[in-house]
């Protein structure tokens, strides 16, 4: 039975990689109200193609024109999040099946808050769409994604253990650090989903300054008001240039610290013979993350590159989570 949890928590995991990667270019090709109504797309359950369809949707959406080209990956991306939720529904089931005394309780508690935080995804992915991308809701959205696939990941990792795990005293002692990387990085993908969200990636179009100076006008008081009035539209943002600076402006230190954090990580896992490996790659992820990110400015946000962008820092944090895997001991309840 752990057997099967594992093997479903692989595809699980995987699936929310996509699910991710997905998500970034239906937002960062400006697709994410492509259907303008959840959970269908204008009163269907695929999207408008023919012209009598087409026709019928403009009528029914005067305020927002098909869009076909966009309509379609927005419900792409729904019926792969839709067979997400199945997937953890079928690890509670098999997680909280009585006949399983394989199962440890551990995979029981981290089943059950996925499910919950998967259902709440959902609720997300539609005051996405009803809100007008309202920016806390979208970066809440993106949060919400990272930590479905981090669970998955961390419940595919401990359910291939058949047993009680020590790990080597030597990586034992990384685990306090190993978090708190994992905690650094965790906001600087907020600060990122906040940028995108604001739509505030390309005020800056030059490196290291911004607007040809060093230190831009900023208004980091506009910047980071959370909570703004419903109703709106939020599509392609609706802050003043200083709001937007600051925003791009703390990405961009917050990437510094998550840089310089990650490489101290890096550098200490090198010493140890077990991790020297995993040092290697975790060095060089980091460095073409920041490589990525940098480009994004230069070359002014190009479609493949920014998604690549978001996609590399689900793969750092899988990465983290399976270092503190192997730094945490396990034993079989």
């Amino acid at each position: 039975m752990t057997s099967a949890l594992h093997r479903l928590a692989v595809v699980a995991a995987l699936l929310a990689l996509f699910v991710i990667i997905l998500g970034s270019w239906v937002r960062l090709s400006h697709a994410g109200l492509g259907c303008p109504d959840w959970p269908g797309c204008y009163g269907q359950l695929t999207w408008p193609d023919a012209a009598s369809e087409i026709h019928t949707a403009t009528q029914a959406f005067p305020e927002r024109p098909v869009e076909s080209d966009k309509a379609w990956r927005e419900m792409i991306h729904r019926y792969l999040a839709g067979i997400l939720v199945l997937l953890v529904l079928a690890i509670n089931i098999l997680a909280w099946k009585r006949s399983s005394r394989l199962t440890r309780a551990g995979h029981r508690v981290i089943a059950g808050f996925l499910l919950a935080l998967i259902l709440f995804q959902a609720v997300l992915g539609m005051w996405t769409v009803t809100l007008k991308l309202l920016p806390i809701v979208v970066m809440g959205h993106l949060l919400g994604g990272f930590a479905t696939f981090a669970l998955l990941a961390w419940l595919a990792f401990r359910s291939r253990l058949k047993g009680s795990y020590a790990p080597p005293r030597s990586l034992r002692q990384f685990k306090p650090l190993l978090a708190t990387g994992l905690l650094i990085l965790i906001l600087q993908v907020s600060l990122g989903g906040w940028t995108s969200a604001n739509y505030s990636a390309l005020v800056c179009a030059d490196f290291p300054g911004c607007q040809g100076q060093l230190w831009p006008e900023t208004n980091f008081v506009e910047g980071f008001v959370l909570w703004r009035e419903v109703g709106v539209d939020y599509e392609g943002g609706v802050l003043d240039l200083p709001a937007r600076s600051a925003i791009h402006m703390a990405h961009r230190i917050g990437a510094l610290i998550t840089f310089a954090m990650l490489m101290f990580v890096s550098i200490r896992l090198f010493r140890v013979t077990v991790t020297q490996r995993a040092a290697i790659w975790l060095g060089f992820l980091t460095l073409t993350q920041v490589a990525l990110g940098i480009m994004n400015v230069v070359l002014h946000l190009p479609l493949a590159n920014a998604v690549a962008h978001n996609g590399l820092a689900a793969v750092l944090m899988a990465m983290l989570v399976w270092l503190l895997h192997r730094a945490s001991p396990s034993r079989a309840w």
